[in-house]
């Protein structure tokens, strides 16, 4: 009975015609050639060398879906059975050439090109001239110093998280009251977060804060004026927010850890640091990787709070990449020069996490 019921999940090979496989073999090729040659006119069209009256992308897009329908139904056509297990991955893999693939390219296309929304003539091929202003453009490098400061401030946050999430783990009075409050900040978006402390409690003049800074002694208290403590400002800020999600990560982590092993160690001997330094700390190693690589991909997106409070300033002095490339766009009107900035952020990006990944899957690898 087993091996007739491993025979349920074999398909057989279909009996298919050779003029039904070249007709669906053709019925895609023929689909795909249009779609290239629609594509290319419209491409002259834009870039000037033709004049095809296009005034939108929509007809390579319509003949994008329509080499799509091709696709799957040659596909079955041409495959049969074997091709109807296609359909499964196939509208999925289109669709995220559609909205990520395509996207990409036009980006690309837009990134070496001059295009300021303000002039007159539009968009323009410009070559490497975007490449030249960012090298020598201080402002963007500054917002990439930034950057490095607020990913460092995670091994902070880190150690915050993991001390309260022990904290909430042990067997203290009001625990699940307490676990409720310390979410409370994750409830709340960047922007309520700055509007909240940044232009209110931390207002100069009628802020509760700085009413209490002036009470001890603190004449002026400028929370945004120097540029080193307005970056804390904004540490602290965006710490305050999301502190509770690798908090709440790691809680469970420490919960997934039998208490056995920690009497264990315990009935040994073992202090509390040593138990935690070669016991909970380790076994909490994979959690904490994680929530750190997830907290540093939300770290480089950091803008809401920048925006909101500083713009950027003092100087530039709190600027991140995001806000930077968001204020080109939105001041400046500049969007191939910001469109390349977020090109070259999103290259940055790719690699870094490709490499922290890989480190720590070492890291993690257990060693024999």
């Amino acid at each position: 009975m087993s091996g007739e019921g491993d025979h349920l999940h074999i398909v057989a090979a279909d009996d298919i015609s050779a003029a039904r496989r070249n007709f669906g073999r053709a019925l895609v090729w023929g689909s795909a050639g249009l779609l290239l040659l629609v594509a290319a006119l419209q491409t002259l069209d834009s870039a000037g060398q033709i004049d095809l009256g296009f005034t939108t992308w929509r007809p390579t897009l319509y003949a994008y879906v329509l080499w799509a329908v091709c696709l799957c139904a040659g596909q079955v056509i041409a495959r049969g059975e074997h091709g109807k297990r296609s359909l499964f991955v196939l509208p999925a893999a289109l669709f995220v050439v559609s909205m990520v693939v395509f996207p990409l390219i036009f980006g690309v296309a837009i990134a070496f090109s001059d295009w300021n929304l303000a002039s007159p003539d539009g968009r323009k091929f410009n070559g490497l001239a975007n490449v030249r202003q960012m090298w020598s453009d201080p402002f963007y490098w500054n917002a990439l110093t930034n950057m490095v400061w607020y990913t460092l401030a995670i091994a902070v946050e880190y150690a915050i998280a993991f001390g309260l999430a022990l904290l909430l783990n042990a067997q203290i009075r009001a625990r699940k009251f307490f676990r409720v409050a310390f979410l409370l900040p994750l409830m709340l978006s960047p922007v309520a977060v700055s509007w909240m402390i940044g232009k209110s409690m931390l207002e100069i003049r009628f802020g509760p804060i700085a009413r209490f800074a002036r009470w001890i002694g603190w004449e002026s208290p400028s929370f945004f004026g120097s540029p080193e403590v307005a970056r804390a400002m904004i540490m602290m800020m965006d710490a305050w927010t999301f502190i509770p999600f690798m908090m709440i990560m790691i809680l469970a982590g420490l919960q997934a850890i039998p208490r056995e092993l920690q009497e264990a160690a315990r009935v040994d001997g073992a202090s509390a640091w040593k138990s935690f330094w070669e016991l909970t700390f380790p076994l909490m190693l994979p959690v904490s990787i994680t929530a750190i690589l997830i907290r540093i991909i939300f770290k480089l997106k950091l803008a809401d709070i920048i925006i909101n409070i500083t713009s950027g300033g003092p100087g530039g002095a709190t600027d991140s990449v995001t806000s930077f490339i968001f204020r080109e766009y939105r001041d400046r009107s500049n969007v191939g020069y910001g469109t390349l900035l977020a090109m070259v952020y999103l290259v940055l990006i790719v690699i870094a996490m490709t490499v922290l990944m890989k480190l720590a899957d070492r890291w993690m690898r257990p060693r024999y």
